[in-house]
């Protein structure tokens, strides 16, 4: 596939895994292992250190689209039940107000509501897929929260209108779960997985544009959707991914067929095919 900017970057959509897995090698084993190498790839495949990276995460949910505006986010220990050392990690990467009033600009351009959150930290959709992808925490990253109602045309919507940053270097990452259902994990979880997997792979790469975006506005009528995904928090981002490259070729960039013992978990990256 070509571009009109052969420097344009893609987008992704991740799944970020679950907690603050990458400080967590001792208890988990080689759980992680497929997913940490996906995700420390992503580099090579872009080619370049991008400039910064604004990422979309499952876990910031606010009444209108807001930005992360703090240059030097904190952290946020957002889960519960883990190791006492898991609530001490750092990842002390640079936040970006400029970027983040450019973010604001684009959202509120498109007719879409958009403030600043001055204060917000890093959450774990953030810092612990961001430890497998720079672990020198070098580059820039500004956070961007979900709409509360979870709409998938808007969030795709919100996309197209952040699609520009692409050709400014900044790379957009959708972070969530290709399936998150907490309360059916492991192998009883694997036809479900599966089912809803296939859909989200037919839709994410071999649907034509207006196709992709037209089931993606209709995901909870894919096979197994509310199985899958009983509230779609960590499946929105990937609109927002689609949206932002919503006319260039989708690709699996990870995929499981047993994690956790039996789900199946995707990523994907949709543009810059030319970059492998």
């Amino acid at each position: 596939m070509t571009h009109d900017n052969p420097n344009r970057l893609p987008t992704y959509f991740i799944s970020h895994g679950g907690g603050p897995w990458p400080w967590m090698k001792r208890e988990m084993g080689a759980t992680y292992d497929r997913l940490a190498a996906a995700l420390a790839d992503m580099p090579r495949q872009l080619g370049r250190t991008p400039k910064a990276i604004l990422m979309v995460s499952a876990h910031w949910e606010a009444p209108v689209f807001t930005v992360q505006g703090n240059p030097r986010p904190p952290m946020i220990y957002d889960y519960g039940g883990f190791p006492a050392h898991t609530y001490e990690v750092h990842y002390d990467a640079p936040g970006s107000p400029e970027l983040a009033q450019r973010v604001q600009s684009l959202i509120a351009a498109a007719g879409l509501p958009a403030a600043i959150d001055p204060e917000r930290g890093y959450d774990h959709g953030m810092f612990s897929p961001m430890a497998a992808i720079y672990p020198q925490a070098e580059v820039p990253v500004v956070q961007l929260s979900l709409r509360r109602g979870l709409d998938p045309a808007e969030h795709i919507a919100l996309g197209r209108a952040l699609a520009p940053l692409r050709d400014e270097d900044v790379l957009i990452v959708g972070s969530g779960l290709s399936y998150h259902n907490l309360r059916n994990f492991g192998p009883q979880a694997h036809g479900v997985s599966k089912a809803f997997g296939d859909w989200l792979d037919a839709t994410s790469v071999e649907a034509a544009p207006a196709e992709r975006v037209q089931r993606l506005q209709d995901w909870a009528a894919a096979p197994s959707a509310r199985m899958a995904h009983p509230r779609e928090e960590h499946l929105i981002p990937l609109m927002v991914a689609v949206g932002a490259a919503e006319q260039e070729a989708g690709e699996r960039v990870y995929h499981e067929e047993a994690f956790m013992g039996g789900l199946v978990v995707s990523s994907y990256r949709f543009g810059g095919a030319g970059y492998f």
